[in-house]
């Protein structure tokens, strides 16, 4: 049997006899060829690289990604998206870029990290064509899920790299699944050969243990039976067949928490909320038992109450407090809700402050803007517009720029909605957070990572976030939605990707319509006159876009008060 990994050196291989007459193999091979051709003739090949392309994608990529990304938690971000033939054979990357696009719906590029794989891909590719009797012996498998299923088909809470760096407990938690599956110790903690890491040797080893299940006439594959493509390929990711027993499943390790591997942690987020306290509301948490439709609990975090109407004050006292702020004052770009919260912070810390929002901001968030003292600016259609206005004013003036999601201070202030949810209601199983550009769900995520269920909400028209978990990195997105005002972000930027793509278990997309229903819901039902964007989370529960388990334990989080009260009574008449 043999499990191969790509590595910089071409493809490494870990070779083992299940008759126990010659011991196990580790080597560097060039080119896959030599692996399948080894005099050692290996029966089933396990490979961490794709078999099988499409002509057209719909969705994000083939089925087998789609069937295992929901099972992997924060690893979801680890399976890339693979585009259409075209866009693999592709030599460059504009071309693939092209490609991807031509033949994609919805339509999508190519990410870099993807495009760096495709000589692999091509490689493997062109081989079992050209050898059809190599299709039954090779099979592709992904780490993670292996992993997933020595772990009782449960995520592990731990990645293999952080910040692109090896993480030891990571790679000490998969060498443990690893040697519970069978494979011998001194294997699996050996040092990788020259020209290959440890995560390289890690995945070669993972899917040797896969390989050894399928010759054990067990193994299980995504879709079951496989798809085939135009030219015959088997299209399915296989693991092992059945999760390890419970007693055998290796515990997270006690002194380092999911949150602690993150860009932002906890730690951050706690001293953030030292350091804020005294400036912002703590704002109340209100339990409603089966509300909203659904059979169990909802905690709704009524952070419509915060300073400015909106969470945003957080992130913006937390970076004003953080960093030395010049003689010139802040400012910050704003679709509405950020430009009022840095204003108000601004007021209240003797600062001067100069706001530049799009022509799209709703006239009763610019009016809050202008009731704290700011200068405001308007121009420019979008958000993006405002933000290139901001970052030259900023380059010319020496002025402190305070960003609205894509920031370490921005994120961690974000966070202390978490902190305060967890220490005045009830254990949540689920938290429903709406996504704009993504800081206050990079922040509630890190907070709760590896604890709680995070899911991102957007509006179908604005869906960044969405857009950046599955190409693999941020992406440029078109807005048009009712809650573009609020969550508008073309972009959610590589700091809110980097917690996202790890922490956030996946991101619900509701309708415009499902949105102003939940806007009169609160309304009609509770008296909570809440803007579009601060629905948005509530839409998935009552449009049925996060569907919970009977009993379900769910946490809604209400964001955002600046709304026109004409167009809500708009809405409220529209849905009698």
């Amino acid at each position: 049997m043999a499990g191969i990994d790509g590595c910089p050196a071409g493809w490494i291989a870990v070779l083992m006899d299940l008759g126990g007459s010659h011991p196990p193999i580790m080597r560097i091979e060039r080119h896959m060829a030599a692996i399948v051709d080894a005099p050692e003739a290996p029966q089933v090949i396990a490979v961490d690289m794709p078999i099988g392309l499409p002509e057209r994608t719909q969705g994000s990529g083939r089925r087998p990604e789609q069937l295992i990304r929901p099972l992997l938690g924060a690893r979801q971000s680890s399976v890339f998206a693979i585009p259409a033939r075209r866009a693999v054979e592709a030599e460059d990357y504009g071309t693939a870029c092209a490609e991807a696009l031509r033949t994609s719906d919805p339509p999508r590029k190519v990410s870099r990290q993807g495009f760096h794989l495709f000589p692999k891909i091509r490689e493997i590719d062109s081989l079992l064509r050209s050898r059809p009797e190599l299709v039954a012996r090779v099979v592709e498998v992904h780490p993670e899920l292996a992993f997933w299923s020595m772990n009782g088909e449960r995520p592990l809470p731990e990645p293999k790299k952080v910040k692109s760096r090896p993480y030891p407990p990571g790679l000490a938690l998969r060498r443990a699944l690893l040697v519970r599956a069978g494979l011998p110790r001194d294997m699996v903690e050996a040092r990788p050969p020259r020209g290959a890491a440890e995560d390289d040797l890690l995945d070669a080893l993972v899917g040797l243990a896969v390989v050894i299940d399928i010759a054990r006439g067990k193994g299980r594959s995504f879709p079951d039976p496989p798809d085939r493509d135009a030219h015959g390929l088997p299209v399915a990711i296989w693991t092992l067949s059945r999760p390890a027993p419970a007693s055998e499943v290796a515990p997270m390790s006690a002194s380092v928490s999911a949150s602690d591997t993150l860009p932002v942690s906890r730690r951050d987020i706690a001293e953030a909320h030292g350091r804020i306290a005294s400036h912002i509301r703590r704002t109340p948490v209100w339990t409603l038992p089966g509300a909203f439709g659904h059979d169990g609990p909802v905690s709704l975090k009524l952070e419509f109450l915060q300073h400015a109407g909106s969470f945003k004050s957080r992130g913006a006292f937390n970076t004003l407090l953080s960093r030395p702020v010049p003689e010139a004052g802040v400012a910050a770009a704003s679709g509405g809700n950020h430009g009022a919260a840095v204003a108000y912070a601004a007021k209240q810390l003797g600062l001067k402050a100069r706001i530049f929002v799009p022509e799209i901001s709703s006239p009763a968030k610019v009016a809050v803007i202008r009731s704290h003292g700011a200068e405001v600016v308007i121009g420019g259609a979008r958000y993006a517009d405002a933000q290139a206005a901001c970052d030259a004013y900023v380059a010319q003036s020496g002025a402190l720029r305070v960003h609205p999601f894509d920031a370490d201070t921005t994120i961690a202030g974000q966070g202390t909605v978490g902190l305060e949810w967890e220490e005045d209601g009830a254990p949540l199983d689920t938290i429903l957070v709406a996504v704009g550009g993504g800081g206050l769900i990079s922040g509630v995520a890190a907070w709760w990572a590896g604890r709680v269920k995070v899911v991102g909400v957007e509006p179908e028209g604005s869906r960044a976030l969405h857009a950046a978990l599955q190409a693999g990195g941020p992406v440029d997105v078109d807005v048009d939605s009712v809650a573009a005002d609020s969550l508008g972000a073309r972009n959610t930027g590589a700091l809110v990707h980097g917690i996202c793509s790890r922490a956030v278990d996946h991101v619900a997309l509701v309708t415009d319509a499902a949105i102003r229903e939940a806007q009169g819901t609160l309304w009609r039902d509770w008296r909570i006159a809440t803007e579009p964007g601060g629905a948005a989370a509530l839409a998935a529960l009552t449009s049925g876009a996060y569907r919970p388990q009977a009993g379900e334990r769910v946490g809604v989080l209400l964001c955002g008060a600046n709304v026109e009260l004409s167009r809500l009574d708009e809405t409220v008449r529209s849905l009698a």
